[in-house]
């Protein structure tokens, strides 16, 4: 098995800590993984401003590197989502692309739906709380869990693979997909509202009585780690794939 693992602007100039952690994961398993140097962005955030033209020339440079690969790995929901769900309608209709599109995996749907796994690479201690939070493209993108408004069981890609993870507390809150207020260029654009949404949801995850907030988009988690960071307060967020390497601490 032949993988890549595509990193998100995101993770690749503030985050380093979860692509290495993405990389130690993969390579637990056995997997031989590469990083190809040629990668760029996948096109989102030029398609989120409204340069189409822009974007279309980031998703066909996406598809001409990573097309030689079983897999795309990458720890990013939104990015994925962008990638599979959200590319432009050009790139949709282009078979290049989308031949590269269906081989592309968040990490921790590649984990539980291409590798079925059933423990980690190594055993891993994390005796804390933590609260699940769910980002909205991981949500309905990519069914990381059942949206609450089909009223159906719930169910957490996330919060279920934490329990290969000794001593962890597994939490969620009350409200279990709200938006932390991030939303890409929307923090930007609408600052205000942005914060007030991010306050409100780090209110909803210490409720949990957890000390770490945990998901699979650093955006969010940044978004939400900086409001708890102001408000003084000791909650604090990481990426799933550091607790689960055993970098969370």
């Amino acid at each position: 098995m032949k993988v890549a693992l595509f990193i998100s602007c995101y993770v690749n100039e503030l985050y380093p800590d979860v692509a290495m952690a993405s990389l130690e994961l993969l390579e637990g398993y056995g997997i031989e993984v590469e990083y190809p140097l040629a990668q760029t962005c996948c096109g989102q955030p030029l398609v989120n401003n409204g340069d189409l033209k822009g974007a279309c020339q980031a998703e066909a440079h996406f598809a001409n590197v990573f097309k030689g690969y079983d897999y795309i790995v990458a720890p990013s929901g939104s990015c994925v989502a962008h990638i599979k769900k959200y590319a432009t309608k050009a790139s949709k209709l282009d078979p290049n692309y989308v031949a590269v599109a269906v081989k592309t995996y968040e990490i921790i749907e590649f984990l539980q739906e291409v590798l079925n796994v059933t423990r980690l690479p190594k055993a891993v201690s994390f005796p804390h709380t933590v609260s699940i939070h769910q980002s909205c493209h991981g949500l309905r993108a990519l069914h990381h869990a059942m949206p609450s408004e089909l009223q159906l069981p719930y169910h957490s890609r996330l919060a279920s693979i934490l329990t290969l993870v000794d001593g962890i507390v597994v939490k969620t809150p009350e409200r279990v997909d709200e938006c932390c207020g991030f939303g890409g260029t929307f923090c930007m654009d609408e600052p205000a509202v942005s914060v007030a949404m991010g306050q409100d949801r780090v209110a909803q995850h210490q409720a949990t009585g957890a000390t770490y907030i945990v998901g699979a988009d650093s955006s969010c988690l940044m978004h939400m780690g900086a409001i708890a960071k102001a408000q003084n307060t000791p909650m604090r967020a990481r990426h799933i794939v550091e607790i689960l390497t055993g970098r969370g601490e």
